[in-house]
C-alpha cells in the first residue's frame, strides 16, 4: 500500500511513500503522518490518497507514524486548496503551510501542540464511607475539609473539583489536601480543558430590524433564491451589522454555519462582543495574534461532533474545517488588506470566499459603504445581486464634509501648523463639547524620510532600494520593507555638515505636533508601531470607548469599519498623498479611504463633520467625496478601465524574478519574456524595473500580462509553467526565484 502526501514545503507535487503493514488498517485521506525527507528530517505531511500503484521510476520510503486518529482536512479543504495552488499559481505545499496552525504541521517527530490540563479530584469510590472517618483518625483539618467536599458534591450533583477551586473552603492548605492524598480517600487526576471559554451565554435575541434594514434582508434572502453572491451597497452606519446576524439567524434555523469575514484584526474585537452578546459560546474567533496552541484547539472544535456555528476571522479562517456551511459574510469586500502578499499563496481572501461558499452550495453577502469597481461591476452585469442602503440607521445624517485648500493657506501664511485654521477650530469646539477627534494621516513615523539642505543626501536601506523613515521615539531610521533598523546620524555621512532635516509628517510627527496644540487634552496614536502586541488594537479602541483618549491619530487602520458613537470631527491630512500612487487603483482606493474615514464621524445623533486637507482640490474625485456620489465615481472609473484594458476588463497576472545576482535576475525575466511575447504579443508588458527594485538583498524584475478576461486559465497557467520549466533547464536560472501574482491589487 501506498500513499501520496503533501508536504509543508513549496512544491507542487504530491509525495509517495511505502505504508508499513501494521497501518495499512489505521490510515485514510486527510490524516497527518510524520515522513522522512531528504537524509535527516522528518515532516507532518497529509495524505491526499491511498492506493496500491508502485512507482515505476523510484524507490519509496516508509511513513514513520501516523498521527491522527480520524481525519483533520475534510474533502472540502483539499477542493479548495487545490483550487488555491491552480488559480494563484502556487504550490501546494505553501497552501498547505499556510492553511494550518503550525503545531499541527510541526517538522519533527514529537507534535509540538499539548493540549492544555489542570488537575482535578475526586473522592475515591473504591473506600466505603463509614470507613473513612476511622482512615482520617485525628485530623480535624483532614476530616473537616472531606466533609465540605462530600456535601458540596451532593449538594451541586457532581463527582470532581478542580484543585484550584479548593483555596475557596475552610481549613484548605496544601498539607491538609495531601494528607488525604496520601491515604488515598481523595484521589488527583489531569483533565484536558479549553484554552477558549466555552460557557458563555447569549444576553439578548437580534436587535428588530428598521424599516430599511428590513426591506433590504427581505431582499438579500430573494436574490439568494436565483444568485448565490449578493452586494449589499450600504452607507456608513446603515445598520449592515444588524442584517448580517439577522441573516445568520436565518441560516441558524437552517442548523448552518457561517463565516464572518473582516479585512482586519483591529475589528474582530468590536464585532466579537456585539456577536457574543447574541450568541454566546457559539461563536470562535480565528485570527494571528491569537496563540497557535488556541489556534489548533478551534481547529480539533471544528472536527468535533460540537463544532462553533459561527466563526468571526481574518483570512486564515477559511482555511478551517467546516461541517455545514451555509453563509458567508465578507465586511468591508473593498479592502486591499483581503489580498495575501506575502508569503505564498498570494491569495485574495474576498474571491477565496465566494470558491468556499460555491463548494458548500452556501451564499455569500459582500458587504460596504464604498464597495470594489470589480464587484460593483459583477453586480452591475448581473452576475451578483445587488441591494442598496442609502440610508443611515435612526435617520441620522452624513456626515458635512469641506474641503480646505492647503496650497492657498500656505501661501498666503494663514497654515503655520499641521492643521488648517478651519480644523483646528473645529477641532477645539467639538472638543469644547465633550465629542472626540480622529485624525488620519495615511503615513507612519515621524517623518517620511531625513534630508541634508546642502548636498540632498538621503538615508538609504543597504538591503533594500528604499529611502529610510524617520522614527523619533526610537530614535531610528527604519526600512518599511525589510524592518531593519540604523542609527540617526548626527552630521550628513556625504558632506559632513550638520544640516539634516526631516521631511514629510507621519502620524508620529501629528501626534506630537497635535499633543502641543491641545495640551489639555490626551493624544493617541493607532498606526503599524503602535499596534504590533497581541492585545494592542484592544486596548487603544476600548481607551477611545471609553473617552479616556480625546483624540486618536492614525493610519488606515482607522477607516476599517470601527464603530465610535462620539465622534464630531474627522481630519483627513494630507489627503493629495492617497492618490498620487504610480497605479491604476489610485484613485479607487483614496475615494474608499477617504469616505470610510469620514464615515467614523457623527455615529450617534447629531451630524458629524469631516475636514480634507488637500492642496489641490480642483480634482474632480473630490466632488464625488463632497456629494456621497459612488456611482458617478463608478461610472467614470470603470470608464477609465475599459479604456486603458484594465480589471475589470483584464486579467492582471505579474510574474516576479529574484536574485541577488542583477545580471542574473535581468537576464533570466528578458529571456522568459522574449518566450512568451510570440504567443501573448501586446499582453506583455516589461520585463521592467519596479519602484522597489532591490529588497532585502534581491534584486527584483516584473514582467505584468495584461490579459483578455475570456481567456482559458488553465491555458496561460500550464503555458506560464512550461516556459519556466524550459528557462530553468539552464543551469544558470536552475535557482532563479520565479512567482505569479495573479489579480494583482
Amino acid at each position: 500500500m501506498y500513499a501520496d502526501v503533501i508536504l509543508p514545503l513549496p512544491f507542487s507535487d504530491l509525495y509517495t511513500y511505502t505504508v508499513p503493514v501494521e497501518m495499512q488498517n489505521k490510515i485514510a485521506k486527510g490524516f497527518r503522518v510524520i515522513v522522512p525527507f531528504g537524509t535527516r528530517k522528518h515532516y507532518t505531511a497529509i495524505v491526499k490518497r491511498v492506493h496500491n500503484n508502485a512507482p515505476k521510476n523510484f524507490k519509496t520510503k516508509e511513513i514513520h507514524s501516523i498521527v491522527d486518529s480520524q481525519l483533520v482536512i475534510n474533502d472540502i479543504q483539499f477542493k479548495l486548496w487545490e483550487w488555491i495552488s491552480f488559480y494563484y499559481m502556487s504550490p501546494i505545499g505553501d497552501v498547505y503551510n499556510a492553511a494550518m496552525p503550525s503545531s499541527m504541521k510541526s517538522d519533527n517527530i514529537k507534535s509540538k501542540f499539548k493540549p492544555k490540563t489542570e488537575t482535578y479530584l475526586k473522592i475515591n469510590t473504591n473506600i466505603d464511607t463509614d470507613l473513612i472517618v476511622e482512615i482520617i483518625g485525628r485530623a480535624k483539618k483532614q476530616k473537616s475539609l472531606f466533609k465540605q467536599l462530600y456535601n458540596y458534591f451532593e449538594e451541586k450533583e457532581i463527582n470532581k473539583i478542580n484543585k484550584s477551586d479548593l483555596s475557596n473552603f475552610t481549613n484548605y492548605s496544601p498539607s491538609v489536601l495531601n494528607g488525604l492524598l496520601q491515604k488515598e480517600i481523595l484521589q488527583a487526576f489531569d483533565l484536558e480543558v479549553g484554552r477558549i471559554n466555552n460557557e458563555v451565554k447569549p444576553l439578548r435575541e437580534p436587535y428588530p430590524l428598521s424599516e430599511a434594514q428590513n426591506k433590504s434582508f427581505e431582499n438579500i434572502i430573494n436574490v439568494f433564491k436565483d444568485k448565490s453572491t449578493c452586494l449589499l451597497h450600504g452607507v456608513t452606519s446603515s445598520g449592515k451589522t444588524e442584517i448580517y446576524i439577522h441573516l445568520i439567524e436565518h441560516f441558524k434555523k437552517q442548523n448552518k454555519q457561517t463565516l464572518y469575514l473582516l479585512p482586519e484584526i483591529a475589528l474582530t474585537s468590536q464585532l466579537k462582543q456585539r456577536l457574543i452578546a447574541v450568541y454566546g459560546s457559539k461563536i470562535g474567533v480565528y485570527h494571528s495574534k491569537i496563540n497557535d496552541n488556541e489556534r489548533a484547539e478551534i481547529w480539533r472544535k471544528m472536527l468535533s461532533n460540537e463544532p462553533y456555528e459561527i466563526i468571526v476571522g481574518v483570512r486564515s479562517s477559511l482555511f478551517l474545517p467546516f461541517q455545514n456551511l451555509g453563509l458567508v459574510i465578507v465586511d468591508e469586500e473593498h479592502e486591499t488588506s483581503y489580498k495575501q502578499n506575502e508569503p505564498a499563496p498570494r491569495y485574495h481572501a474576498r474571491d477565496t470566499a465566494i470558491m468556499l461558499a460555491h463548494l458548500f452550495n452556501a451564499k455569500t453577502i459582500l458587504g460596504s459603504a464604498t464597495p470594489s469597481l470589480e464587484s460593483y461591476n459583477n453586480a452591475v452585469i448581473g452576475k451578483y445581486g445587488i441591494i442598496n442602503l442609502k440610508d443611515r440607521y435612526n435617520n441620522l445624517l452624513m456626515p458635512d464634509i469641506k474641503i480646505e485648500n492647503t496650497y492657498e493657506l500656505i501661501k498666503r501664511k494663514k497654515m503655520k501648523t499641521v492643521l488648517s485654521p478651519a480644523l483646528n477650530t473645529a477641532m477645539q469646539k467639538s472638543l469644547d463639547e465633550g465629542e472626540q477627534v480622529i485624525l488620519f494621516r495615511n503615513r507612519r513615523g515621524f517623518s517620511s524620510l531625513l534630508e541634508c539642505k546642502q548636498c540632498a543626501w538621503n538615508p538609504k536601506c543597504a538591503k533594500c532600494d528604499v529611502t529610510l523613515t524617520y522614527h523619533k521615539m526610537r530614535n531610528r531610521m527604519v526600512c518599511h520593507y525589510c524592518n531593519t533598523s540604523y542609527k540617526v546620524p548626527s552630521i550628513c555621512p556625504s558632506c559632513h555638515s550638520e544640516t539634516l532635516e526631516t521631511l514629510g509628517k507621519g502620524t508620529e510627527q501629528l501626534e506630537e505636533e497635535v499633543s502641543k496644540l491641545f495640551p489639555n487634552y490626551t493624544v493617541g496614536r493607532m498606526d503599524m508601531d503602535t499596534t504590533r502586541g497581541r492585545d494592542s488594537y484592544d486596548k487603544i479602541i476600548k481607551k477611545f470607548q471609553k473617552k479616556q483618549i480625546d483624540i486618536l491619530v492614525g493610519t488606515q487602520m482607522l477607516s476599517k469599519g470601527l464603530d465610535f458613537d462620539n465622534v464630531g470631527i474627522v481630519g483627513i491630512i494630507s489627503a493629495d498623498s492617497l492618490l498620487n500612487y504610480p497605479d491604476f487603483r489610485s484613485h479607487e482606493r483614496g475615494f474608499q479611504l477617504m469616505m470610510q474615514a469620514a464615515g467614523r464621524a457623527g455615529r450617534n445623533k447629531k451630524q458629524g463633520k469631516v475636514i480634507i486637507q488637500s492642496s489641490d482640490p480642483t480634482q474632480p474625485i473630490y466632488d464625488y467625496i463632497l456629494n456621497y456620489n459612488y456611482e458617478g465615481f463608478y461610472t467614470e472609473q470603470i470608464a477609465e478601465r475599459k479604456l486603458f484594458r484594465y480589471p475589470p476588463f483584464t486579467r492582471l497576472i505579474s510574474i516576479i524574478f529574484k536574485d541577488k545576482n542583477e545580471y542574473k535576475v535581468e537576464k533570466g525575466s528578458n529571456l522568459f519574456a522574449r518566450t512568451i511575447k510570440p504567443s501573448l504579443g501586446n499582453m506583455v508588458l516589461g520585463p521592467n524595473k519596479p519602484v522597489i527594485s532591490r529588497i532585502q538583498q534581491y534584486n527584483i524584475r516584473e514582467i505584468l500580462l495584461k490579459l483578455d478576461i475570456n481567456m482559458s486559465v488553465s491555458k496561460i497557467r500550464d503555458f506560464l509553467k512550461q516556459v519556466e520549466l524550459q528557462l530553468r533547464e539552464d543551469n544558470e536560472f536552475k535557482y532563479l526565484h520565479i512567482y505569479y501574482d495573479v489579480d494583482i491589487i
